[in-house]
């Protein structure tokens, strides 16, 4: 008899490739063009060394007890982790333990179907109109739970608070994910609903946003319930998930509202320019609201792009799935990152 036939397997997720190389410019993982918060280095650099022997706080509560601060909640109400994939993770461990298969759509962040063949929960997917945009009818219908990126990953596309809501009011027997990693590049937080709706979860993070994609933290808001729900299975599993350095930048970082802020509209003032620009070459997209724009061109294929710009040191995402295997997933640089590109663009084109 083989070992292997009681070896759990699972196709796992694939990130976007880390290169090498040096000087190259990097648009295919979606991070932040620019550096953290100055206060959240100091705050690191200021940690007392005697901090380092001993375990760090398994209630995270520096950090719970800022981000409750900054949006007027209770600390009860916010759950960390080591990044959104970590919250998601113990989110669809928690929560989803029925035998009705839980929805999401069949375009979105390809972390979700990994989780629900891990824990071996069953699944359907509700394809996205022609648009990119998400058709309600297909969740109102009996189902395990529900998760819905929005702003949407891979295709940058905002869905209207008022239909989230919709969603979440419909499915009361439900737990309602979405997944906000993206809000804050001009999209609408769900995150008043959880005061009206138990049964609703937000998650987002710090790898987008705040430049802090290296120090690995994500949060989820909701009802105390759903967030003592979280919080048993976490202990259960891993109580010392986050390390003392990375409470302290977190919290030093939600402290400097200004330089978020700022850096927020540097992305979004580039990200718009970008779009005008992709837009004169042939490109097409949805509309962005978020550090990304995922674009097809209306006649060179996008695999052939891809290509072209990975031999100039130029790394962006291709998919080569069904619906989006024209399209490729652009991360916003910094000004320079993105003339370069464009520059490049307008060429290779006009010589096509």
């Amino acid at each position: 008899m083989s070992w292997e036939k009681n070896v759990r397997t699972v196709v796992p997720y694939v990130p976007g490739e880390q290169p090498k190389e040096l000087n190259v410019i990097k648009l295919n993982t979606n991070e932040n063009p620019y550096p953290p918060s100055p206060k959240a280095v100091a705050a690191i650099q200021e940690i007392d060394p005697r901090e380092y022997t001993k375990y760090p706080d398994p209630e995270a509560l520096l950090l719970r007890k800022a981000l409750a601060a900054y949006h007027g909640l209770k600390t009860e109400q916010v759950f960390v982790g080591v990044g959104s994939d970590d919250v998601l993770s113990m989110a669809f461990l928690t929560f989803f333990n029925s035998k009705k298969p839980i929805l999401f759509p069949d375009i979105t962040y390809s972390f979700y179907d990994v989780w629900a063949d891990l824990y071996r929960i069953p699944y359907e997917l509700c394809p996205l109109r022609d648009d990119f945009s998400i058709d309600p009818n297909d969740y109102m219908r009996e189902n395990g739970g529900i998760v819905i990126a929005n702003p949407n990953a891979p295709t940058g596309r905002m869905e209207d608070l008022s239909m989230i809501e919709g969603i979440v009011k419909a499915n009361p027997d439900s737990v309602v994910i979405v997944d906000e990693a993206y809000v804050d590049f001009g999209g609408t937080s769900a995150l008043p609903l959880i005061e009206r709706y138990e049964n609703l979860l937000v998650v987002q993070t710090f790898s987008k946003s705040r430049a802090m994609a290296g120090m690995r933290i994500g949060m989820a808001f909701g009802s105390e319930k759903l967030i003592q729900y979280l919080n048993d299975v976490k202990f259960s599993f891993n109580s010392y998930t986050m390390n003392a350095p990375t409470l302290h930048a977190g919290a030093a970082s939600i402290e400097d509202d200004a330089y978020f802020k700022e850096q927020c509209a540097k992305v979004i003032a580039t990200r718009e320019r970008t779009k005008k620009a992709l837009s004169a070459l042939g490109f097409t997209f949805a509309d962005s609201k978020t550090n990304f724009i995922f674009a097809t061109h209306r006649s060179v294929p996008a695999a052939e792009i891809f290509a072209a710009l990975r031999e100039q040191g130029i790394y962006v995402r291709y998919f080569k799935k069904p619906r989006i295997d024209n399209y490729l997933r652009i991360s916003i640089g910094t000004d320079e990152e993105m003339d370069t590109v464009l520059a490049f663009l307008k060429t290779y084109l006009a010589g096509r």
